[in-house]
């Protein structure tokens, strides 16, 4: 008990609560009848002062031996109200638990031994009980019945246990010495964070607790929620107006476009040839597709250049609309071009090429595969190669004008069928904003303005309705993310602005299911976004989906390795638990050994028939200090944690109060209701009704 011995005892009866009854009857008797003991009341009164003392530290140490054996079974309740969550200006708290060593992994041991099943089996009395409300459910009389012994109040010995699964001890060996808060240092997440846990056991709740501080602090925070939860949403909404940052706070979501915010994933870019990226990046890579890639590359690449030069605003609109017909666009740059140029009788000269053209004169006959282009057009252009008008934008779009169309093509139809999923719908209007729709009063923003007002962002991509549009919106937005880090990480986020600040807001990127928004784009910003001030805390389900995301194993272990915080919920896959499991070192743990022998005696004149003897060995072996089968039972809402710099920590996080949410406005009430109908991925285990099989599992 007190670390001396090599093996701890703790799965005993509590024979201190005994010695703790016996003590407490001496020091009352001396109290009462000193006479009894042959004693003056002045020395009574010492030895029952001394007894008692005694007997109430024994009491204390069977009391905790109690409640560590009692916990094997059940752990409380852990519920914690937003304003009851610790703030500290320069700590992240991540919920209660205690740093694993060696002592958890023995305990932990001990416990799955076959003597020890008694501590962890719900008892004989709980089974009957839960066996009797399932034949009372079908009474309506006596339901009433099953109502109380399954209300849950610290009052009900026999409530059921919460549906938590997994295996309660793995906790509850910490539990001993006690919980304590436990806290991130600030500092360490501009390495990232990465959250691992299957699906229901706590990531959303975990995201919730860390948002809510962020929004506390002050800080710029964008949420990309690729399915939609409706908790997470109502979440920011409440911190938002509490911390009074409500005017600050913009809903971006693909499936209500009737109040959502617009956002331009194409029109914000240090360099044009990043709007090709953002768009070709959604489209299939490997093998032959690989060349038709480049050919889209590189097609719209034209497009986002001429429209840069002429002063157009780059959206999805403008790539679809040039990108079935290039023609108005060549025809509107060359015209730019020859209005803008030295010679004054520049038009009349076109006009004089286009009647040139009708008349099919030498040196102006029509290609077989331009019959069908415009006059005008073909005019423009001749103009500007016959005048040596030198322009790389130019002669990049007349490179492409004059391919054989047919032929050209074929070569970028994968362009246009992802357009026309891009531009199709309500949800066009929020991806390719109209800038000068006054009469549309939906907010319009972009990652410069969301920082240097230090504004929370909520995105939803409605991935369960459409994935292939939600991908490409939400790499686009991670693109644009990126390039704007590098820019800030150069220049500051006031560049070209009257302002001397050049101060760095913290950016809290929290990326739900982030294997359905990573991509080649999304490794920079973990590279080298830290120093802008970028901290990414990413969740996802197993590293196999970010793998099969990638389709690269070394550019999956490049991003893994950019992590430099992993918080484990429950996870499926061995490979994934062995991701924390491997980075601990091994050691070791005392098994005790009954050993009894029993020798007959060969001397048959003797007067021992035999000989026996009982003893107890211990011995040593060398153990994983946490091993991948105990991530794959942990119970929901609780996870391994590697803090500072990779010391383990295991965790319990609190469960949300119902009464921290506010009233939404009608406006987004409506949509919380269809969120919660809509969508089965928000991790809200605790709500359900235990049954007898969950308790007992």
């Amino acid at each position: 008990m007190s670390g001396k011995y090599a093996i701890e005892a703790l799965l005993r009866p509590p024979v201190e609560l005994y010695s703790a009854l016996s003590l407490g009857g001496v020091s009352l008797i001396a109290l009462k009848a000193p006479s009894f003991l042959m004693m003056t009341p002045e020395v009574a009164y010492l030895c029952a002062s001394i007894v008692g003392a005694r007997g109430l530290q024994r009491l204390y140490q069977g009391l905790r031996v109690y409640a560590y054996q009692k916990g094997l079974k059940k752990l409380p309740l852990f519920k914690m109200a937003s304003t009851q969550i610790p703030r500290k200006r320069h700590y992240l708290y991540l919920g209660h638990g205690f740093a694993w060593d060696q002592r958890h992994s023995q305990r932990l041991a001990d416990s799955e031994r076959p003597e020890a099943r008694r501590f962890k089996e719900p008892s004989l009395i709980y089974k009957s009980v839960r066996v009797l409300e399932s034949g009372l459910d079908r009474t309506r009389i006596l339901k009433c019945v099953a109502d109380i012994t399954r209300y849950q109040s610290s009052l009900n010995p026999l409530a059921p246990y919460p549906p938590v699964g997994g295996n309660s001890a793995i906790h509850a060996v910490g539990m001993y010495e006690g919980e304590r808060k436990v806290f991130m240092n600030l500092a360490d997440r501009v390495g990232h964070t990465l959250v691992l846990g299957t699906t229901r056991v706590g990531k959303t709740r975990l995201a919730e607790l860390m948002v809510s501080q962020d929004i506390r602090r002050g800080d710029v925070v964008i949420v990309f929620d690729p399915k939609g939860d409706a908790d997470l949403f109502r979440r920011m909404y409440s911190e938002a107006d509490k911390a009074r940052r409500l005017d600050d706070f913009y809903f971006f979501h693909l499936g209500y476009p009737e109040i959502s915010a617009r956002y331009n994933p194409v029109g914000s870019f240090s360099r044009v040839t990043e709007v090709a990226s953002r768009i070709s990046g959604n489209l299939p890579g490997e093998g032959q597709s690989a060349a038709f890639r480049e050919f889209v590359w590189r097609y719209v690449n034209v497009i986002a250049k001429a429209c840069t030069a002429l002063g157009i605003i780059v959206d999805y609109e403008k790539i679809k609309y040039y990108g079935e017909d290039l023609e108005p666009l060549v025809r509107d740059y060359m015209k730019y071009l020859v209005t803008n140029g030295d010679n004054p009788d520049a038009e009349r000269d076109v006009e004089q090429y286009k009647r040139y053209f009708e008349a099919g004169e030498q040196g102006f006959k029509i290609p077989r595969h331009m019959k069908e282009r415009d006059l005008t057009t073909m005019a423009l252009v001749k103009y500007v190669k016959d005048h040596d008008i030198a322009d790389y934008v130019a002669h990049s779009l007349i490179k492409t004008y004059e391919y054989d169309r047919v032929h050209f093509d074929k070569l970028v139809s994968s362009l246009l069928p992802l357009m026309e999923k891009l531009t199709t719908g309500k949800c066009a209007e929020l991806v390719s904003p109209d800038y000068l729709d006054v009469n549309d009063d939906r907010p319009i923003f972009d990652w410069s303005t969301v920082i240097r007002t230090k504004s929370i962002v909520y995105v939803g991509l409605d991935a369960l309705t459409d994935p292939e549009v939600s991908s490409a919106i939400g790499n686009a937005m991670f693109a644009d993310l990126t390039s704007y880090s590098g820019k800030t990480y150069k220049h500051g986020i006031n560049q070209g602005l009257p302002v001397s600040n050049h101060e760095k807001p913290k950016v809290n990127i929290h990326a739900d299911e982030f294997n359905e928004l990573i991509g080649d784009e999304f490794i920079p910003m973990l590279n080298k976004a830290g120093g802008a001030g970028f901290q990414v805390t990413a969740y996802t389900q197993t590293w196999s989906d970010v793998e099969a995301r990638l389709q690269d194993k070394a550019k999956a272990g490049q991003v893994a390795g950019n992590f430099n915080t992993l918080l484990m919920l429950r996870v499926r896959e061995l490979a994934t638990a062995e991701m924390l499991t491997k980075q601990l070192k091994d050691v070791e743990i005392n098994q005790l050994t009954t050993v009894s022998a029993a020798t007959d005696s060969s001397d048959i004149t003797s007067d021992t028939h035999f000989t026996s003897k009982t003893e107890q060995r211990i011995s040593s072996q060398r153990v994983p200090l946490i091993q991948a089968g105990d991530i794959t039972q942990l119970p929901k809402g609780q996870c391994f944690a590697l803090l500072d710099g990779g010391k383990p920590f295991k965790l319990r996080l609190p469960l949300p109060d119902e009464r921290d949410f506010i009233n939404v406005p009608n406006e987004f009430a409506q949509i919380v209701q269809d969120m919660k109908g809509r969508y089965t991925t928000s991790d809200d285990w605790y709500r359900f009704t235990p049954t007898w099989t969950q308790g007992a599992a």
